[in-house]
């Protein structure tokens, strides 16, 4: 699977190691950065690892951040990105089995490199299920995100 990875500046390091596992893996990943611990702002590498998914350059995304949380509220103001902050491996499968997350969130200053390992093995292994109740509610998903842009481009309150 192509996988487009990238972190900031706290969670460099976790994930240049789960470039390389992923490689290992067998999976071809495209790595955004950064390649430092030089401070950045998580936005854009939250942007880069979602457009890579969005335009089909990746079928899935991961970034890594300090706690996850920032790059996750980013990627998620993307239209069509759904980004999961998981930090359990039951999350992780879950919010692909129904939701139809495609980019995995995680926080390096949160969870270790094994665990990082099974989440990243569980949202890879898992795949939406289609089921009628799970594409209603994705369709419902899609429509908020489709008012609420119409809103933001008009200028309307919501």
């Amino acid at each position: 699977m192509r996988v487009a990875v990238a972190a900031d500046h706290a969670g460099v390091a976790l994930k240049q190691h789960l470039a390389e596992w992923l490689r290992g893996q067998g999976h071809e990943v495209i790595d955004f950065g950064t390649h430092s611990t030089e401070p950045v702002d998580y936005p854009d590498y939250a942007e880069a690892v979602g457009r890579a998914v969005l335009d089909g350059r990746a079928e899935r995304g991961l970034i890594v951040c300090g706690s996850g949380v920032g790059a996750c509220v980013a990627a998620n103001k993307l239209p069509g990105i759904r980004a999961g902050l998981c930090h359990d491996t039951y999350s992780a499968a879950q919010g692909v089995l129904h939701d139809d997350v495609n980019v995995l969130v995680l926080g390096a200053r949160v969870i270790g490199s094994a665990l990082a390992e099974a989440l990243v093995t569980s949202f890879l292994a898992a795949r939406f299920t289609n089921a009628e109740r799970h594409v209603r509610r994705l369709n419902k998903v899609k429509a908020l995100e489709a008012r609420a842009l119409m809103h933001t481009d008009t200028g309307e309150p919501s």
